[in-house]
């Protein structure tokens, strides 16, 4: 059996002192340093609903993939690009960082907890009469329709969470990828920020249909006869 000398236990536990300091000395990353999304954050900049908004989300899909294909010349860089829908950008609108496998949909387990509390968010009374765009960018490089094609893909996933996990309503989520035709950073085409997720609001759910024969109302009572004089 090896046996430590109580100098050699003393430089083990410097050792190992040593070595927490330099953990936490070390700087945090951009995910560590990041403030926790709250549901009370999301709630207070949804909130703000003023009148439905008229999408087609499939033909802005369509329009935004045959944008991507541009091979034109004249196409200008993206830092000067006009925003492919700028009408989105009137709307009551989230932004979060919700972090993907490299090149793919699959949403890693440290954002798990963000995409709950946007599902809370929703699900709370104040936004629960509501429909909802989940839009999806990625910051410039590559091929930009693979970039629109992947950014769909993201948004249809956390849309797919949303549904079959937390059990919001189907109807009341679309999802859009806008790959990188309107940057969320347009100075900077190439920071992370411009893969950031965006909760739009966008109207209000219709309210109940009347019934399609609705009851009689009730027959007026007649008025009690007065009691004879004598």
């Amino acid at each position: 059996m090896m046996r430590l000398s109580a100098r050699g236990t003393r430089e083990i536990s410097l050792s190992g002192l040593l070595g927490a300091l330099l953990v936490l000395a070390m700087p945090l990353s951009p995910m560590q340093a990041q403030t926790a999304v709250t549901r009370d954050d999301i709630i207070a900049k949804l909130n703000h609903f003023e009148t439905d908004a008229a999408i087609d989300v499939p033909a802005l899909r369509l329009q935004t993939l045959e944008r991507s294909k541009s091979r034109s010349r004249n196409e200008p860089p993206p830092s000067s690009r006009p925003p492919i829908a700028p009408d989105l950008t009137k709307l009551p609108a989230f932004n979060v960082d919700v972090r993907f496998d490299v090149d793919t949909p699959i949403v890693m387990p440290e954002s798990y907890a963000t995409v709950g509390r946007i599902a809370d968010a929703l699900t709370h009374s104040a936004l629960l009469p509501y429909t909802f765009l989940i839009v999806g960018h990625i910051e410039s490089g590559g091929r930009r329709d693979n970039n629109v094609l992947l950014s769909q893909r993201r948004a249809d996933a956390i849309r797919d969470i949303l549904v079959n996990t937390y059990k919001i309503a189907p109807k009341r989520l679309q999802s859009i990828g806008l790959g990188e035709e309107q940057l969320l950073d347009p100075a900077r085409p190439n920071a992370p920020v411009n893969s950031q997720v965006q909760i739009m609001l966008v109207a209000k759910l219709a309210d109940a249909e009347p019934p399609a024969h609705p009851a009689p109302a009730a027959a007026a009572k007649k008025p009690a006869k007065s009691a004879k004089k004598h």
